[in-house]
């Protein structure tokens, strides 16, 4: 399963996304890329959110940033960008891929709800997603608004740790609901 973390510049929340989302999972079928919607080519990651991902064990020296193409949307089964304005720019640069985009905190929002509500099918990671999906518009009057994650360029240490925790958060309900359980009932 491949994710894409869209933020503005790709430069503080998409490259943590990114780099912390596969750490929730036990299985190496997640894989993650980024980029922004304005992004910025070949720069590094901010100093501020490396900090936070040395903090969890994270080397992110060879990160480099770029810009979301069509391409690099259509070839994503999920898009998880930060803020409603960005969902609206990525589904206008590839409208296909609408159905599979959403901001951290909704697709955490619809993950949580299908979950505690049986709707989720399948054995893979893949299936499971496929199932959340598929129940989305239907499940969606009954979530809460999304939030968005505030972007913390250029601003104290402080927003980008608020930022990190709010998606340390998210992704381990999503997690939570895409990873199928390992364990058995006794017979």
């Amino acid at each position: 399963m491949k994710v894409l973390f869209v933020c503005t510049g790709n430069i503080c929340r998409s490259p943590m996304g990114e780099l912390m989302f596969p750490l929730f999972f036990h299985s190496d079928a997640v894989e993650t890329d980024s980029a922004g919607v304005n992004g910025l080519i070949d720069h590094q990651i901010d100093p501020s959110s490396n900090k936070l991902l040395k903090l969890d064990g994270i080397d992110a020296s060879s990160f480099r940033s770029k810009r979301i193409t069509p391409q690099l949307a259509l070839s994503s089964d999920l898009i998880l960008c930060f803020t409603e304005a960005q969902r609206g720019n990525i589904v206008t640069l590839a409208p296909r891929a609408r159905s599979r985009t959403y901001t951290v905190s909704d697709f955490a929002n619809l993950c949580r709800y299908c979950a505690e509500n049986g709707l989720i099918c399948g054995d893979t990671i893949e299936d499971r997603l496929d199932s959340i999906i598929a129940n989305a518009s239907m499940v969606r009057p009954m979530l809460p608004a999304s939030q968005d994650i505030k972007d913390p360029y250029r601003r104290e240490f402080k927003m980008f740790q608020n930022a990190h925790d709010q998606m340390g958060y998210a992704f381990a309900d999503i997690a939570q609901a895409l990873e199928p359980s390992r364990a058995s009932h006794a017979a």
